[in-house]
C-alpha cells in the first residue's frame, strides 16, 4: 500500500486530477456504458471486461499485453504477433481493444496463445482490477491511444511499455502542448517508443518520449488481407463478368454519395456493379433502406440477396471480408475520408491489386497518401463530382488503371523489412521475458467472469 501511495504522488497535479475525476464520474461512466451497451457499441455478454472484470484466466508463464484501439491497429501488429509467438514457444499475448467489431474479427483470426480481452474503461478501479488478475510481464501499445490512468498504473507496477508505431499528428501534438507536464509523465512511462516516420518522431520526442526510433509504419507490413476463396468465387459467379468497384469502409453520408457515384458512371461502363463495405456492418439494413428510397436496386449480403444482372449496389454487410471484396474490385474508394474522420488504411487495397481513390480526410494515413501521391499511385478527390470523374476515367481506361494500381502494389509490399526492424529492437526487452517471466502463476482472481457489473 506505500507504494501505491508514492505512485500516486508520482502522477503529478495532471494525473491525479484525471484520476480522481474518473473515479468521482463512476455513475456517469456507469451510465454511458448503458447507453453503449443498448445501441450494441458494447458486448452485452462481455460488458463486464469494461470493468476489469477478467473472461478468461490468465494463461500460466509469461504473457506480452498488446493493446490496440480498434480493427485497423490491431491487424497492423498481427503480423508481429505471430512472429512474436513463433519465436517465443513460452510466450502467451493479450490483445485489447475496445470495440465490438475488433473483437468479433480478431476472434477468427488470432492464433493459438493469443487471447483477446475488451480494455477496461479508464477508470482507476477497474484498471487496477484488470492489472491485478492479468499481471502482464511487459505491455505494448499500438499508435496513439494513451488511457492516462492505465498507462500511469502499469509504468507503477514496474511492467516494461512501449509504444509500437507511433503517431502523433500535428493537430495532436498542439493539444498535448497544453498540458505539456502530463504529456511528458505518460511519455516517460515507455522504455522505447517506436514511431511511424521521422516527423512523428520529433513530435514525441518534444513531448518527453526517449529513447525514440523511427523503424517505419508496420501497416506496411501487415500482409495480405485474408479471403475465403471459395466464397471469392462464388461472387464473382454471382457477378457474371460485370465490372465492380467497391466503397470500403463507409460512414454515414458517404454512402449517398457512392451511390450518386455509381448513377452518374453507369451510362459509360455497362453492367456496372458498386459494393459497399460500410465500417460498421450493422448499418447494413439502414443504409439497404435509404439507397432503395433513393431508387435503387439493391442487395443486402448479410440477408442472402443475390447479385442479380438488375442490381445496382450490393451492401456487403459482413465482418472480415474486405480482402474478399477487394480482389474482386477493379478500384476501391477508401471511406471516412469524405467526411473529418481520418481515413481508413489504402495499402490494403492497393496490395490486393486495386486503384485507389480517397477523399481529402485522409489525417491518419497523411504520410502513406503523401508518398502514394507523389507516385500517382492514389488519388484524392474532394467531392461527389470529382469522385465520379476519377472513377469513371479509372474504369473505362484499363491502361491508366494498371499503371495505377501497378504503382500502388509496388508501395504496399516494398517494405516487409520494416517488421524485421520492429522485432530487432524489441528482442532485447522480450528475450529475458518470454523465457522467464516476472509472475505467470495462476490466481483466485482467475476465474472471476466476464458478467459481473458492479464498481
Amino acid at each position: 500500500m506505500a507504494a501505491r501511495g508514492r505512485t500516486r504522488a508520482r502522477r503529478g497535479l495532471g494525473g491525479s486530477l484525471y484520476a480522481g475525476i474518473t473515479t468521482l464520474g463512476g455513475p456517469l461512466i456507469n451510465l454511458l456504458l448503458a447507453r453503449r451497451r443498448a445501441r450494441g457499441r458494447e458486448d452485452r455478454i462481455r460488458i463486464g471486461e469494461r470493468r476489469g472484470h477478467p473472461g478468461l484466466p490468465r494463461p500460466a508463464g509469461p504473457l506480452v499485453w498488446v493493446h490496440a484501439a480498434s480493427i485497423g491497429e490491431a491487424l497492423s501488429v498481427q503480423r508481429l504477433i505471430e512472429r512474436l509467438l513463433q519465436r517465443y514457444p513460452a510466450l502467451h499475448i493479450l490483445v485489447t481493444t475496445g470495440t465490438v467489431t475488433s473483437a468479433r474479427l480478431l476472434a477468427d483470426r488470432l492464433p493459438d496463445r493469443a487471447i483477446h480481452q475488451f480494455v477496461p474503461v479508464d477508470r482507476m478501479a477497474w484498471v487496477n482490477r484488470f492489472l491485478d488478475h492479468w499481471r502482464p510481464d511487459a505491455a505494448m501499445w499500438v499508435e496513439s491511444e494513451l488511457w492516462p490512468n492505465l498507462v500511469l498504473e502499469t509504468q507503477a507496477r514496474g511492467i516494461p511499455m512501449v509504444l509500437l508505431n507511433a503517431r502523433m499528428s500535428a493537430r495532436s501534438f498542439a493539444r498535448w502542448q497544453r498540458m505539456p507536464g502530463f504529456g511528458a509523465r505518460l511519455m516517460r512511462g515507455f522504455s522505447l517508443v517506436m514511431a511511424q516516420n521521422d516527423a512523428e518522431a520529433e513530435r514525441l520526442r518534444a513531448l518527453g518520449a526517449d529513447p525514440v526510433t523511427s523503424p517505419g509504419n508496420l501497416k506496411f507490413a501487415a500482409g495480405p488481407l485474408p479471403h475465403d476463396a471459395r466464397a471469392l468465387r462464388a461472387f464473382q459467379n454471382m457477378a457474371a463478368g460485370r465490372q465492380i468497384w467497391v466503397a470500403s469502409s463507409t460512414h454515414e453520408g458517404e454512402e449517398e454519395i457512392c451511390a450518386y457515384a455509381h448513377r452518374r458512371v453507369a451510362p459509360a461502363v455497362p453492367g456496372l456493379l458498386t459494393v459497399i463495405v460500410p465500417r460498421h456492418p450493422e448499418r447494413g439494413p439502414s443504409i439497404t433502406q435509404k439507397l432503395r428510397g433513393l431508387g435503387f436496386r439493391v442487395a443486402r449480403r448479410e440477408a442472402n440477396d443475390p447479385v442479380t444482372a438488375a442490381t445496382d449496389i450490393y451492401i456487403a454487410d459482413t465482418l472480415g471480408e474486405l480482402g474478399l471484396f477487394y480482389r474482386a474490385s477493379l478500384v476501391a474508394f477508401i471511406g471516412g475520408s469524405l467526411i473529418p474522420h481520418g481515413g481508413q488504411n489504402l495499402l490494403e487495397p492497393a496490395r490486393l491489386g486495386a486503384a485507389v481513390l480517397h477523399g481529402p480526410h485522409m489525417e491518419n494515413f497523411r504520410a502513406i497518401v503523401a508518398e502514394m501521391a507523389a507516385r500517382g499511385a492514389a488519388h484524392e478527390v474532394a467531392d461527389a463530382e470529382e469522385l465520379v470523374k476519377a472513377l469513371e476515367r479509372l474504369l473505362t481506361d484499363a491502361a491508366l488503371r494498371r499503371e495505377v494500381s501497378n504503382t500502388a502494389q509496388s508501395i504496399a509490399t516494398a517494405k516487409d523489412g520494416i517488421l524485421d526492424a520492429v522485432l530487432g529492437q524489441l528482442e532485447p526487452s522480450l528475450a529475458g521475458i518470454a523465457a522467464h517471466g516476472r509472475g505467470g502463476r495462476s490466481t483466485a482472481a482467475s476465474t472471476r467472469g466476464s458478467g459481473r457489473e458492479n464498481a
